[in-house]
Parts: C-alpha cells; structure tokens; sequence
C-alpha cells in the first residue's frame, strides 16, 4: 500500500495537487478525542495509542510554552441509548461507552492538559459541526489549526476538511495522530496532503513554534 500511495502522490503532484500551504501567523492546537473510549484497546472503538500521546505531549509542551491556544475536543452524548448521536449511532456499537459521565469521555490522563486549555464538546466527526469552535478561534484570531488525536479517517480527517471550508489552514502532525486500522490511516493523511491541509511531523511543528512564535513573544 505505502508503494501505491508514493505512486499516486508523485502523479498527483505532478498535475499540481498537494501544495505546501505552510503556516499562518496565529495558531491553534487542537487534541482530538484522546478519550479512555478511543485510547484504550480493550474498549470498542478503543486502540493503543500510546506513541500518539507521547508525541502529541511534545506538541503540548511547545505549545503551552509559548502561549499557543490549545483545545480538547471531547465526545459525549447525554440522552438515553445516545439518541442525540442521531443515525451515526446505526454504524457501531461503540455508543454506550461515549455516554456522558462514563469512564470512556474522560480525556486520557496521560496528555499534558492545563487550566487554560478549551474544551470543545461535540457529537459527531468535525470538531467544528455543532460547537463553538469558529468562534472560539476567531476570538483568538487564529489562522492556522495544528491538528493532533483520533481517529485520522474519521473525527481527524473531518476536523481538517471543515477546518479549510472555514478559512483556517489545517496542519495534521503526523505521529501525533492515530487510527485503529492502518490502512485508513495512511489513506487519510494521503488524502489530506494532496487536497485539505498539510500533513507534516512533530519536528516541524516544534520549529515553527520556536522560531515564529518565539520571536513574536521576545521569548529566547
């Protein structure tokens, strides 16, 4: 599969598909349901992702470092047998451990969270469908959405498509963000890069932290 999706990313590429969008100038971090439900393989929807944490913790770090506004999404349904999840609810049965006040939507304690940090409650894939969340980057003025968390070919990959229909550059990390199947991972971040966002890794990010954001803040 890796040789196919090389293949097809240089023909791509070639006809002027995936262009390096970059950074903006007022990022944001966002942490995508890194819940016990999804971070824990003996659990439904659960898988390990227990690099993805830690490399998602070195995007946290920098981030807070540097005043960088860092979100958490989380998601939870609050009425009986999650009927507020509408039809989603029809294609697993993963629903009863996502119920409000369940072990399953308590964010993953390993993640280094601080007061600070948004929470965005949500229902479905997008972080953006049915929350607050243009709003609460618009009231950082914020242009660019560093993207980290679960599952890339589901709430990831919709984060990043909505994310650009609304104006922010998304920016996947690359080994911060993880799937329970390999091969829908690796085809989402294909088809991120070559359409929605930038797909780019840790180092990267951490480097443009510390180079623009620094700089910005007079910080060494």
């Amino acid at each position: 599969m890796a040789q196919e999706l090389a293949s097809e990313r240089e023909r791509l590429e070639k006809r002027g598909f995936g262009l390096r969008m970059g950074f903006g100038n007022r990022p944001a971090v966002i942490v995508i349901d890194y819940l016990r439900a999804f971070t824990d393989p003996a659990m439904v929807l659960g898988s390990n992702l227990d690099k993805e944490i830690a490399e998602t913790n070195r995007v946290l770090d920098s981030a807070h470092k540097y005043n960088v506004p860092v979100m958490f999404s989380v998601v939870q349904y609050e009425e009986k047998d999650a009927a507020d999840g509408g039809a989603w609810n029809l294609k697993h049965k993963g629903s009863p451990t996502l119920m409000a006040g369940s072990p399953g939507v308590e964010i993953d304690p390993r993640l280094h969270r601080e007061l600070q940090d948004v929470i965005i409650m949500k229902k479905y894939a997008s972080c953006f469908f049915g929350s607050d969340m243009v709003s609460r980057l618009m009231a950082r003025s914020a242009d660019t959405l560093i993207i980290t968390g679960c599952t890339t070919s589901g709430c990831v990959r919709a984060t990043a498509v909505d994310a650009i229909q609304y104006g922010f550059r998304p920016v996947v990390v690359r080994e911060a963000v993880g799937d329970r199947s390999a091969p829908a991972h690796e085809q989402s971040l294909f088809d991120i890069h070559i359409k929605y966002g930038d797909v780019v890794s840790v180092d990267e990010v951490l480097n443009y932290f510390e180079t623009n954001i620094a700089r910005r803040h007079n910080q060494p």
